[in-house]
């Protein structure tokens, strides 16, 4: 979206919501934070979709652990569970989102109030919230209770992975992946938020838009373009058709009325943006050049730090130089 804000493409939409054209009374800011560039809004999410983590909650309960509060656990629950359940059960926990270790520390990072990227290098100097994104990992390794980085990291189908065949009782995904998950596992499971740092400052969960609705700056009539996008956007009737084929819908009525039509598992995913909706903090920027380079950095030296080929510290230390190099 930036690239077309900035070549002067794209309409403000702040003028058809004030006139009530558009209606977004009830939608959550959250929802909207990802349309928004200096100020003013160019696009409306025509879904969402969020990261978070599954669960299966029979193993829980295999293991007398109370299922946790999505919204108010902690990283120190989450290692607790984790151990806990290995002892009792012998069921591990799969590393943090093997395929893009960023997006797990992006999480950490947001809730300590910087981001991972900034206008020029790393948008953070402090490297506590990374450096505990790998020493929970490290520590559950050590205890025998973290699946083996030789096995979590081989890239596989769902129906292969670890998760699926049982052998660890939390899986880390985006929420549009929850139907795909709960399938190859072929057992109920549960979503949850990702827990919180310690005296977290911000919200570290972001509501991530699958497309936009905008209305070009060329338009000759806006003003129909802009009723469109509200009948869209709003009327139940529409979105009984797409019955969330686009993402799930950002009303709070709509997102409700479509939670009693779909089935069961779609219904828990409905559920969980409305729960992220209310633990979200605004989406990060675009992603800047070398962000590509950057992630495959980030996950090659995730691996060296679990395969305990180099230390916590050096591996950190070698993501923040590496980093910043990348992304100057």
């Amino acid at each position: 979206m930036l690239q077309w804000v900035s070549r002067n493409q794209l309409a403000d939409l702040t003028p058809y919501i004030q006139k009530g054209i558009i209606d977004l009374s009830k939608i959550n800011d959250s929802f909207l934070s990802g349309g928004r560039v200096g100020g003013k809004l160019y696009g409306i999410s025509l879904g969402t979709n969020a990261v978070c983590l599954t669960y299966d909650p029979a193993v829980l309960a295999k293991a007398g652990i109370a299922e946790p509060d999505s919204a108010t656990w902690t990283w120190e629950d989450f290692e607790r569970i984790a151990l806990e359940v290995y002892r009792k059960t012998g069921v591990q926990t799969i590393p943090f989102f093997t395929t893009d270790p960023k997006v797990g520390f992006d999480n950490m990072i947001r809730q300590s109030g910087a981001a991972t990227y900034g206008k020029t290098g790393l948008g953070f100097t402090d490297p506590a919230a990374l450096r505990e994104f790998y020493a929970i990992q490290l520590r559950l390794l050590d205890a025998g209770a973290l699946i083996r980085p030789e096995v979590a990291f081989v890239t596989v189908t769902p129906e292969e992975g670890e998760f699926a065949k049982g052998r660890s009782w939390v899986e880390f995904i985006w929420s549009n992946q929850f139907v795909s998950t709960q399938a190859a596992a072929k057992r109920p499971l549960k979503l949850a938020l990702l827990p919180n740092i310690k005296n977290a400052k911000a919200k570290g969960t972001f509501l991530k838009p699958s497309m936009f609705f905008s209305i070009p700056a060329s338009a000759e009539n806006p003003e129909a373009a802009a009723k469109f996008l509200n009948y869209f956007l709003n009327d139940i009737a529409v979105n009984d058709m797409l019955m969330g084929e686009r993402g799930v819908p950002i009303p709070d009525d709509v997102r409700d009325h479509m939670s009693t039509r779909v089935d069961a598992i779609n219904k828990q995913i409905f559920d969980y943006i409305s729960l992220a909706s209310k633990n979200a903090g605004p989406i990060d920027p675009p992603d800047p050049a070398g962000s590509g380079e950057f992630l495959k950095m980030v996950r090659d030296v995730t691996q060296e730090i679990l395969y305990k080929r180099i230390s916590l510290d050096a591996g950190v230390s070698k993501i923040m130089t590496q980093g910043n190099q990348i992304l100057k």
